[in-house]
């Protein structure tokens, strides 16, 4: 596991975060738990070390550079086996992180992994953002699963006063953009990232409803 370490922990210093042991080791954990779990389960189709690490670890964390610093809660809606949620709780702990995944097998997942990382402040929700009534946050964010359109419209009612809403986009950005109303647009941001060890260009796209 010293390759996985290594490469983690020079990802986390290119995207501006320093180096803490805890937290390393904390997702070492979670790179073992998800690659033990996916044989039977299969909650990703990321298979090595350096995939995960890279695409789940890394890319969940350049939602961080978005979050307002006075958010005490944040949403994961549609967390899939945890990201981008996790690795932002990892980093932040403070938070008080909702995980949104209605699929069964990945909300056992995270519940284990929970267990195993000794996570307080944490809840899992087993519902689909459609049904969740009660719930309001700082920040919701989502990775891959609704166009910015869909997510102002599934996620918006959630938010506190002042709330944000983020997502990572790639080279489709454009034509959703195009889809939003010029009073939509009014209240988007966005950032463009280098992913870190990949020739790929990220886009947080903050929405501020």
């Amino acid at each position: 596991m010293n390759k996985a370490r290594d490469l983690l922990a020079e990802g986390l210093e290119k995207i501006g975060f320093g180096v803490n042991a805890r937290q390393i080791d904390a997702f070492i954990t979670y790179l073992e738990e998800l690659k033990r779990w996916n044989r039977a389960y299969n909650l990703t189709g990321l298979r090595t070390d350096r995939e995960i690490i890279i695409k789940h670890f890394l890319d969940s964390l350049l939602f961080a550079n978005a979050l307002p610093p006075e958010a005490v809660t944040l949403a994961d809606i549609g967390s899939g086996a945890g990201f981008p949620g996790m690795p932002i709780k990892i980093m932040f702990p403070r938070l008080t992180v909702f995980l949104i995944e209605p699929t069964q097998k990945k909300v056992v997942f995270l519940r284990h992994l929970c267990n195993k990382l000794q996570l307080e402040k944490v809840e899992i929700m087993d519902k689909r953002i459609e049904e969740i009534k009660e719930l309001h946050v700082d920040a919701a964010v989502t990775r891959a699963l609704y166009s910015i359109k869909e997510f102002i419209g599934k996620a918006k009612d959630i938010l506190n006063k002042n709330g944000v809403l983020i997502l990572s986009k790639g080279p489709g950005l454009e034509k959703e953009l195009a889809e939003l109303s010029k009073g939509e647009l009014a209240g988007i941001s966005r950032e463009d990232i280098i992913l870190p060890f990949e020739n790929a260009v990220r886009h947080i796209v903050s929405v501020r409803p």
